[in-house]
């Protein structure tokens, strides 16, 4: 009266399905130097902690009497298992099956990954390798049809980028649908050599007459620049520390709130090299990035999309134990300025902000919207517009140090000018509708060329004009709230991520972050 062998039955399925796509492919995933699903899902999550979720659906293969022979295993994998303790879902195609092909592979296991992770508000981990279920003309001949194209599911994907954290890593050669896939995600990354991504992989673009090789096609060198993926690294191992990092700075969903982590030992650190970090100098620049090493909990400062839009700098940090978002300013880079992609990173990471409700500190040093003849041509404006709609309907705590410049529009999207201002300002505090610099050439035009000497003429303008440029004016009509001492910044920062925890408010927000 035993079901012992049913169990036997269940445990001989199930050790076909971890065999995979076999030996041979196995080898050839290894001498590609990439993981198998299963070992990178092992080297993701917590030791032991993996619960597979329909491990032996697949193709069965019966004989002629209809008995049970052999199971071709579906190539995606996905279950709950915990990341550092928290419950988190994962979901990777197998690329050892049919290359991760959609002849291969289950539609609902994919749906239910992502249903699991938005019905129990759980972040998600995708683990991208191949098509990730999308098409392959092979199907004409295994179906003996074709389809009027659909993504099953979608509607799931949309739904958790408002609802939990999404990470999404680009394994391997991604493309179609798998490029959709990574890229609708709030934070992805891809694996230098190994991993490229395209809308359509290079035999397909040779019948437009490119030919090109994968790197050259959809490299990590071309997708971390243009912003379609976040960031790129030395290895999967790294790969996986980075996204377990990335996590720890967020609620498992939006019903939650930012965990705190361990409170910081120096919370009132005044690191007196901050007086001279910004040089008298207007035109020689400084390391802002390490002035955010200075400023937040140490080591705790998580940049993300470094190398797109980059005068805008943008990452995760920890004031006293508080995650917090941060936006910054690279003077080294357009002299800070907003490019059309500095606008777009700036849109994308204030709507994570607001849909995580991660509060905001943004240190300030924009002179402006870049100009010229390539900002025209690529929408500047129209980017830069966006940006600033995201920062003013962004209701999360917000806090700016304006360190430098703020000049014009874009100096405008420091922060939403209707709501309690709570920022500073440093001494070297700059900032007006246009920098003096090339504001006299547009206003003083006619007055500069009728001069006898034009230049000397200019720059007597601009001594007179410099007369009112002190930020200690601003502050006598209070238009700046508090001029404060740059080593002040830390302690004031740390005291205003701790007025800030309480008034974080879980739930749905009105807006989410998009792609």
């Amino acid at each position: 009266m035993s079901w012992e062998a049913e169990i036997e039955e269940l445990r001989r399925r199930e050790a076909m399905a971890y065999r995979m796509g076999g030996e041979d492919k196995i080898k050839r995933q290894h001498d590609g130097g990439k993981l198998t699903v299963r070992e990178r899902i092992e080297a993701l999550l917590d030791k032991g902690s993996f619960r597979e979720v329909g491990a032996i659906a697949g193709r069965g293969n019966y004989d002629g009497s209809n008995e049970f022979v052999e199971l071709s295993p579906s190539n995606f994998v996905f279950g709950r298992g915990k990341i550092d303790g928290r419950h988190v879902v994962v979901g990777g195609d197998d690329f050892t099956v049919r290359g991760g092909a959609a002849d291969a592979s289950i539609w609902a296991k994919q749906v239910q990954s992502e249903q699991m992770a938005n019905e129990l508000r759980l972040p998600i981990v995708r683990l991208v390798d191949g098509t990730g279920g999308g098409g392959s003309v092979k199907s004409l001949e295994i179906d003996g049809r074709t389809y009027v194209p659909a993504n099953p599911g979608w509607e799931w994907v949309v739904a958790n980028m408002g609802t939990v954290p999404v990470v999404a890593l680009a394994l391997g050669s991604v493309a179609g649908l798998g490029a959709a896939r990574a890229v609708t995600s709030h934070y992805s990354l891809m694996v230098k050599g190994i991993s490229q991504m395209f809308i359509a992989g290079p035999p397909v673009v040779a019948r437009i007459g490119e030919d090109l090789t994968k790197e050259e096609l959809g490299g990590a060198d071309i997708h971390t620049r243009n912003g379609a993926v976040d960031d790129a690294v030395e290895s999967e191992a790294e790969a996986f520390e980075r996204t377990r990092r990335f996590l720890s700075y967020l609620p498992s969903s939006v019903y939650g709130l930012p965990p705190r982590g361990a409170p910081a030992a120096d919370p009132d650190r005044r690191d007196e090299w901050l007086i001279e970090a910004v040089p008298k100098d207007r035109r020689k620049v400084y390391d802002m990035r390490k002035i955010l090493r200075s400023i937040f909990d140490q080591d705790s400062f998580f940049e993300i999309g470094r190398m797109s839009g980059r005068s805008v700098i943008a990452g995760l940090a920890r004031l006293d134990g508080w995650p917090v978002a941060v936006l910054a300013s690279d003077p080294r880079v357009y002299g800070g300025g907003w490019t059309a992609d500095a606008s777009l990173k700036v849109t994308r990471f204030v709507d994570m902000a607001e849909t995580f409700h991660l509060p905001v500190v943004h240190l300030v040093d924009i002179p402006g919207f870049v100009i010229g003849l390539e900002a025209e041509r690529t929408a500047t404006i129209r980017h830069g517009a966006r940006a600033l709609a995201a920062v003013y309907q962004a209701t999360v705590p917000w806090c700016s140090i304006v360190v430098r410049k703020a000049f014009g529009v874009a100096g405008a999207a420091h922060m939403n000018a209707k709501r309690f201002k709570y920022r500073y300002a440093w001494p070297s505090g700059d900032w007006g509708s246009l920098p003096i610099e090339g504001g006299v050439e547009a206003a003083y035009r006619a007055e500069i060329a009728a001069a006898s000497d034009p230049a000397a003429h200019r720059a007597a303008i601009e001594e007179r004009l410099n007369q009112y440029r002190s930020p200690f004016r601003t502050a006598e009509a209070f238009l700046i709230e508090q001029i404060i001492d740059p080593r002040e910044t830390r302690p004031l920062l740390c005291e205003f991520a701790a007025i800030a925890a309480p008034l974080r408010e879980a739930g749905p927000r009105s807006f989410h972050m998009r792609p």
